[in-house]
């Protein structure tokens, strides 16, 4: 019996304008891909297609995997089984964190096929790293909840672990509610609460910044429709 495909967990790019922080060898392993897991296919054959024009993007299979169409996970043992490879493909950033590729990933453990994760941009590590707060000790929650008093307690919750374990608590918001989630952590937060907004990481108007909620209640930024990621870190000081 042949060994099963491989699956590629390929990176892509956090805006439009960032094809630099892709490493070369994902353009290799692409080219010789014909399956690919993707949240967004036209998002999808774009980006192929800014990585090598001359890929054939009508001869792909291009199968879907998101939170309206969760990735078929019979077929990805199917093909891995019959030793094709398979690539899967984020909307943006490092797939299988924070989006349904991890499915994908779990279909491939089941039947030992080999995951090889590959080298690109991630907005919550970078996030992370340019924040000043602790990188060792840490906490992504993802998306918080979207109805106000379940919104509210969470963050309260959030200040209040940061503060016991002394860890970043990361979370994100889809990009249009974004100003009334900043809205609701200054009104929730204490005074001394270190607070992080990266947005737009890697595109041309790049903002990341960490004030304390009472210097970020003097002047607030405007992030309707920016992907951004918020990061809270509270001290007793």
């Amino acid at each position: 019996m042949n060994a099963p495909g491989k699956v590629y967990l390929v990176p892509t790019v956090l805006s439009a304008d960032a094809l630099f922080s892709i490493p070369a060898y994902v353009t290799a392993i692409v080219q010789r891909l014909s399956v690919f897991y993707v949240e967004n296919e036209r998002t999808a054959r774009r980006y192929l297609k800014a990585l090598d024009r001359n890929i054939n993007i009508d001869a792909l299979q291009l199968l879907p995997m998101n939170e309206n169409h969760p990735p078929d996970v019979a077929f990805a043992r199917k093909i891995l089984l019959e030793g094709k490879d398979i690539g899967i493909l984020s909307e943006a950033g490092c797939p299988a964190i924070a989006d349904p590729g991890h499915l994908v990933v779990q279909a491939a453990h089941s039947i030992n096929a080999r995951v090889i994760p590959m080298v690109g941009p991630n907005s919550i590590l970078l996030a992370l790293m340019a924040s000043g707060m602790n990188g060792q000790h840490f906490r992504f929650a993802g998306y918080l909840p979207v109805k106000p008093p379940e919104r509210t307690q969470m963050i309260r919750e959030l200040e209040q672990e940061s503060e016991r374990k002394k860890q970043t608590q990361i979370f994100i918001e889809t990009p249009y509610r974004n100003n009334q989630l900043l809205k609701n952590i200054l009104d929730n937060c204490k005074d001394q609460t270190q607070l992080c907004i990266a947005a737009d990481i890697t595109a041309p108007g790049e903002y990341i910044k960490t004030k304390t909620i009472k210097e970020w209640k003097k002047q607030l930024p405007d992030l309707h429709k920016r992907p951004a990621i918020f990061l809270l870190y509270a001290r007793q000081d």
